[in-house]
């Protein structure tokens, strides 16, 4: 496609074009960069495009002036990025605001991302892809030409085919968006659109904030976990040479702790029940009865805590800051959870030792604060079960009161065990377990597993006629939505009894795990106006969790702030039962 565009070199000329792009309703924006990483390269050219006329800012003249945060030439174009209108329509937003914060210190305002747009209307779909290329093509039936992404934008003077591939696809986002806006209308998509482009400047502040990592104490408990490793592998080796056929009269016989065949068939030589799979939610119910799957599942755990959380991570801090700044990815699952990498920060061990190395600096605070059985609270909010619901408004403990109910006993009566099925049947619920994997998890028999899933759905009877309802519209609609609008499309084969059923339970959870995400979403929104002015800043989140650190002064406004706006957020969601949010202040990312 052929754009007609002007070059913008100095303030006179800025100051025209940033005055006639304000009187646009939606601009077409892009940038282009040397770099990757706005730490270590230049913001080299601006686009806007109003679909008519197209700007291409040139910032390496206004270079000369020193900082371009600091450039009064540059007031336009920030009063220009940060306002709510015109509409910004990028793809990959999160890039260039990431950009335009860190070199013309401005928010980008007023977001439409057709790369997350993309994505929501594609309603996971595994087979999409979502580059400004491959939305041209599947939208408006447009090719482009992307080679002249990677070339050199350091250059003392652009190539004319530079320019003007940067002026296209800053032109090309206008009747993108006009086909993606009708498209996100149609399919009842506009609620979660909005939502995920409120998201964009949080993510992208949070990114640039990176978290502090201690490599003292990370490395201090490397050592700790290595040493480890190696007592537990040889402990293990003991406990299971008892199962391996003896071979020879020369010692004791190895076998190789990784290899799952070679693992199943000493542990049912050992006479352990188990199943044809060594995963841990299979085995953890044996543990109590065999010592031996207590220490399969430590070896385990210290194996995965070396491969996957050692001297690697170190390799991520940035120097110039000291932090580690990874990669968060808004829409990262089809259910609308957060996914991370760069490193992967969400499969950091809940195990304090790990977490106490993720600290504030000097002077500093961590404020962290996670939903209390969010999902929980959201299948009361979907079912309407008044037991459930009434189980939450009692403010007694929500997996005792269950056990009440389930069991039918009075609360001082209700065991530990008793407790230990309840909580496991309300998480395993949203999940859609059925009797038989309950009895995996709990090692309770077939018979005793369908009794006490029978005694639960006879307390909560609404909840089960909501279960089936949604299971049997999963179905038949091959689709299921969140409480924003989020929509999955459902792609499986009917006539495939086990594709059918996994695709049922996903979709009875999507909405309750996409629901939650929705919820953390809106919190990110609210926090990030609310922190406007303070010293809080966000500096990571795991599934229902937010960290933020503040300067210590301010540590307790912060934890208010937070607990206020994660409340106000869910409420926006969740009308039949209280909202809890669970927050402390630390030193360190432990609670």
């Amino acid at each position: 496609m052929e754009v007609y565009f002007q070059i913008v070199r100095d303030a006179a000329g800025l100051s025209k074009a940033c005055e006639e792009l304000a009187t646009a309703p939606y601009l077409g924006f892009d940038t282009e960069t040397t770099e990757l990483d706005p730490r270590r390269g230049d913001i080299r050219l601006v686009q806007f495009s109003t679909g008519k006329n197209t700007f291409v800012i040139d910032l390496l003249p206004f270079r000369a002036g020193g900082d371009l945060k600091a450039n009064p030439d540059l007031a336009p174009l920030r009063e220009l990025l940060s306002a709510a209108r015109p509409v910004k329509i990028a793809h990959n937003a999160k890039f260039d605001a990431k950009w335009v914060r860190h070199h013309l210190g401005c928010e980008l305002g007023g977001i439409f991302d057709t790369f997350l747009a993309s994505q929501i209307i594609a309603a996971g779909d595994p087979d999409r892809r979502h580059s400004l290329a491959d939305a041209a093509q599947v939208f408006i039936s447009t090719e482009l030409d992307k080679s002249e992404q990677v070339s050199d934008w350091s250059a003392a003077e652009l190539s004319q085919s530079q320019v003007e591939y940067a002026a296209r696809d800053a032109a090309i986002l206008i009747p993108l968006h006009e086909v993606m806006a009708e498209r996100l209308r149609n399919d009842g998509l506009e609620r979660v659109a909005a939502l995920e482009f409120d998201c964009v400047m949080p993510i992208a502040e949070m990114e640039l904030a990176g978290i502090y990592l201690d490599k003292a104490r990370w490395r201090e408990h490397l050592a700790t976990v290595t040493a480890a490793q190696g007592r537990v592998a040889d402990e293990l080796q003991e406990m299971l040479a008892g199962g391996v056929a003896q071979a020879s009269l020369f010692g004791r016989p190895e076998i190789n702790l990784d290899s799952q065949p070679q693992v199943l068939a000493a542990l049912r030589n050992l006479g352990v029940p188990v199943q044809d799979t060594t995963q841990a939610w299979q085995l953890q119910p044996l543990s109590e009865g065999y010592p031996v799957i207590g220490k399969l599942l430590e070896y385990r755990g210290t194996q995965k805590s070396i491969t996957s959380f050692g001297e690697n991570i170190l390799e991520f801090i940035e120097p110039s800051t000291g932090r580690i700044h990874a990669d968060f990815r808004q829409i990262g699952a089809p259910t609308g959870r957060f996914s991370c990498s760069n490193p992967n920060l969400q499969q950091i061990p809940h195990d304090q030792k790990y977490r106490r190395c993720f600290r504030a600096p000097d002077g500093k605070k961590l404020v962290i604060a996670d939903y209390s059985q969010i999902e929980l609270r959201i299948l009361a909010e979907f079912s309407g079960d008044k037991n459930f619901i009434e189980a939450f408004r009692s403010g007694q403990d929500f997996h005792s009161t269950t056990a009440e109910r389930v069991f039918g006993v009075k609360p001082e009566d209700v065991t530990a065990e008793q407790r230990s099925f309840a909580k496991r049947l309300n998480f395993g619920i949203v999940y859609g377990v059925g009797a038989s994997r309950f009895g995996l998890m709990t090692g309770l028999s077939q018979s005793d597993a369908e009794n006490t899933m029978r005694r639960y759905f006879g307390a909560f009877g609404a909840l089960d006629s909501y279960l089936r309802e949604s299971g049997n519209s999963v179905i038949a609609d091959r689709a299921a939505r969140t409480a924003s609008g989020r929509l999955l499309r459902l792609r499986f084969d009917e006539t495939d009894r086990a594709k059918t059923g996994a695709a049922r339970r996903y979709g009875v959870n999507m909405p309750i795990q996409g629901t939650s995400a929705d919820i953390l979403k809106r919190a990110l929104r609210l926090l990030h106006d609310s922190f406007q002015g303070t010293s809080a800043k966000l500096v990571n989140i795991v599934h229902d969790e937010i960290v933020v650190e503040c300067d210590a002064a301010d540590a307790e406004d912060t934890c208010a702030r937070l607990q206020g706006a994660m409340k106000a957020a869910a409420e926006e969601f969740i009308e039949k039962v209280p909202v809890k949010v669970d927050a402390a202040i630390a030193d360190e990312w432990a609670k």
